[in-house]
């Protein structure tokens, strides 16, 4: 339970192009800290007043990001920083003053944390714990009180880390457990001792907080105040906005090399893109483990920067560079004898990630009771485009595809959203446009209240039958435009978790230097990525909090935790303005909702998956609401061994019912799917099986520990959700095509 800030994700692909960081002259924090305050004050949505209340948030902000688990500081800190900053933090932004407080909190949250790092080196010297004390820690201590001293504070650290080691102790035991009874190799044979092991997670975290230099505190403070306005306006750095330019565009520049920190210190080589310049170089092998880089390739042993311990965002800057240049990578060869490194020399590239492409399938289901159906399915992981050149656009690659799937002759279209995080604006207007007639999209409201319609391009839709779209927790931002607006004007079922994340707002991302003075250091000055403004849906109701909420909702394990808008700090509210003008739905009728969802209500009362989902919803929430850990062993053990009993049983149920289930997808389902690369090739669309096919674009490293797990995979590749979504736009086509065939008789002329 080892608290880390800042929410840094573990792992990275090594890509983009930029320059060695090092190399670039630094800002003038100080004065990016005022220019960023005054366009909060000036253009935010919300026109919060910038007073001393505000400058206490923003305080608390600063300090809930570095140590949201209350670990670090203590009362006494807090209660000093809050006497000294706590009413000027507002007016040190506007006075040029920031980083000098920003820093010096920042760097006794660095003292609190070697403390914390040498107490757990200690007591991990010692004979042992007691794990048959009954003692316990919390799950969270978010909303924890500070401890209030040192000592109090070492009595709290002594619990993580007690905890910290029987936790990896249990993990070792019960892979070990699983490897003998499935008779496979045993994935803790070439590992550390637990403590070892613990050890070292905390000494890289260490590392990870030493590792920083002016850009990166003014980057998490100035996070900290933006945040304080809403959860997604932010303080984007130089390097961050380069990355999230890149992921728009769904193609990066580097190695194509997925990336992990090992504990010891190296970078692991997780993943190698199919195709990429590391796959076509052909040297650099899965699990090998990168501990220097030289960024310039300049092939003198001075250049080459030890990364061991270092943060793995960092590592992939040091990776990073334009096309055509070289990287120099210092390797230890996966199973090669200890301490023999070698040097690659890899040409960076252009990077596709295929696999967060739209695609696309023909689902073709056989049916005793009905016509046969084609049903095409359009998977989105996000609205992706390229805001420089244009030469990406998610709502191009969705037309193809969607063009392709009509001359297919598909009968239902299922649109999946699930986990897509949203996008650009322009990318879903245009989008929406494909199903609808030209009409209302989205309204949008500035700060000064006054409402902007947004309609479809298209005067006439492409695809105008049966269509379902899918949604989850995860589904945010543009996500919620799409799907709301074609609930909202009746074109279509939303189905899926109980709403989708609850994202109302539009945000700007602002170039910070084009505000600075003339003569001001502006470079890496970096970007506020500011919220201007609240869209609403064409029926004049915003997303903001509530989401979209489906038509049809399937139980699901994410409504057991607290996932979406409504749990983030300092959300917006919910709101409502007038429709939009030209806003004319459709007759509801034509969905026959009524009748769909109680067919749907069959089903999920019929399903065994659906009923282990409640059941484990309903577990997970008992265990939020005591927010306990047991510190005892047996009884730790007890629990692991009644979850493994619950899920020894439900494989074993499984295992009998997927395999009637396969064999019954064989005689009814038939799949066929549909790539862009198929697109750009002229290639026909070909059957395949989902369970079978690999359809990844990158070459992982195998998990010993994740191959343990023995869970039959789902029939046919169809989890509980998206097989439940076939069978409601397979009932949609059947009524749509009953209701047509008997108006259709109506109209026949009489006869004798």
């Amino acid at each position: 339970m080892i608290s880390i800030p800042f929410g840094r994700v573990a792992t990275a692909v090594a890509v983009a192009a930029a320059s060695c960081t090092a190399c670039a002259q630094q800002a003038d924090f100080n004065e990016v800290g005022k220019q960023m305050a005054i366009t909060l004050q000036n253009n935010h949505f919300s026109r919060v007043p910038f007073d001393k209340e505000l400058s206490q948030r923003f305080l608390d902000s600063f300090l809930r990001d570095l140590d949201n688990q209350r670990l670090y500081f203590t009362q006494a800190d807090v209660d000093g920083f809050r006497a000294r900053y706590g009413n000027v933090l507002h007016t040190m932004l506007l006075e040029k003053r920031s980083l000098a407080p920003a820093t010096e909190i920042y760097n006794t949250f660095l003292k609190r944390v070697e403390a914390r790092v040498a107490l757990t080196e200690q007591l991990l010297k010692e004979p042992g714990f007691d794990f048959a004390a009954e003692e316990s820690v919390a799950r969270t201590r978010k909303e924890a009180a500070w401890p209030k001293d040192e000592a109090q504070a070492a009595g709290l650290w002594r619990l993580q880390v007690k905890e910290a080691v029987l936790g990896e102790t249990l993990r070792r035991e019960l892979l070990t457990k699983l490897a003998k009874e499935q008779g496979k190799p045993d994935p803790n044979k070439d590992d550390r001792d637990p403590k070892d092991k613990i050890a070292l997670r905390y000494r890289r975290f260490l590392n990870s907080v030493k590792d920083v230099d002016a850009e990166d505190i003014a980057n998490y403070f100035l996070s900290a105040v933006a945040t304080t306005y809403d959860p997604h306006t932010d303080y984007m750095s130089f390097r961050e906005m380069a990355r999230f330019k890149d992921g728009m565009k769904n193609e990066l520049v580097g190695i194509g090399a997925l990336l992990q920190p090992e504990e010891d210190g190296a970078t692991k080589i997780m993943g190698i893109v199919v195709g990429g310049p590391a796959d076509r170089k052909g040297n650099l092998r899965l699990n090998d483990r990168i501990v220097a880089v030289d960024s310039l390739n300049t092939g003198k042993p001075a250049d080459m920067i030890d990364i061991m311990f270092m943060k793995i965002d960092k590592v992939v800057d040091l990776i990073r560079g334009k096309v055509g240049s070289a990287v120099g990578l210092k390797v230890e060869p996966a199973g090669a004898p200890p301490g023999e490194t070698k040097i690659y020399v890899i040409e960076r590239d252009k990077v596709e990630l295929k696999d967060e492409q739209a695609s696309g399938q023909v689902i073709e289901i056989k049916s005793d009771k009905g016509p046969s159906r084609r049903l095409g399915v359009i998977t989105l992981p996000s609205f992706y485009a390229d805001f420089d050149e244009g030469k990406v656009s998610c709502s191009v690659d969705v037309e193809r595809i969607l063009l392709r799937l009509i001359e297919e002759k598909i009968d239902g279209l299922i649109l999946d959203l699930r986990n897509n995080g949203g996008g650009s604006l322009d990318e879903v207007r245009r989008m929406t446009g494909f199903f609808i007639d030209r009409g209302p999209v989205v309204q949008v409201k500035d700060n000064r209240g006054r409402v902007q319609v947004k309609e479809s391009e298209n005067r006439k839709p492409f695809y105008e039958g049966p269509m379902v779209v899918m949604t989850d927790k995860s589904s945010a931002s543009a996500s919620e435009i799409l799907a709301g607006a074609l609930q909202d004007v009746n074109r279509v079922i939303v189905v899926g978790e109980s709403s989708t994340f609850g994202k109302g707002t539009v945000q700007q991302p602002m170039p910070i230097a084009e505000m600075m003075p003339f003569f001001a250091s502006r470079e890496r000055a970096g970007y506020l990525k500011l919220t201007i403004q609240k869209f609403y849906r064409p029926s004049g109701s915003s997303t903001q909090m509530d989401g979209v909420v489906p038509q049809v909702v399937l139980p699901s394990l994410l409504d057991g935790l607290e996932i979406g808008e409504s749990f983030l700090d300092n959300a917006m509210p919910h709101d409502r303005i007038s429709p939009a003008p030209g806003f004319k739905p459709l007759d509801p009728g034509a969905l026959f909702i009524p009748r769909l969802q109680a067919w749907s209500q069959e089903r999920v009362n019929a399903s065994k998956d659906f009923a282990y989902v409640i059941e484990d919803v309903m577990k997970n929430k008992e265990r939020i609401k005591e927010n306990k850990v047991s510190l005892n062993k047996a009884t730790r053990q007890r629990e692991l061994a009644e979850a493994d009993a619950i899920r020894r049983e439900r494989n074993l149920e499984r295992r009998t019912r997927f395999a009637k289930m396969s064999a019954e997808d064989k005689q009814n389902f038939r799949f066929h799917k549909l790539s862009l690369d198929d697109l750009n090739q002229g290639a026909a669309m070909h059957e395949y099986d989902p369970a079978a096919e690999n359809a990844e674009y990158m070459r992982r490293a195998k998990d010993e520990a994740a191959d343990l797990d023995d869970s039959p995979k789902w029939p046919s590749g169809l989890d509980p959700v998206k097989r439940e979504s076939l069978m409601l736009l397979k009932g949609l086509t059947d009524l749509t095509e009953n209701a047509r065939l008997a108006g259709a008789a109506k109209t026949l002329p009489a006869q004798d």
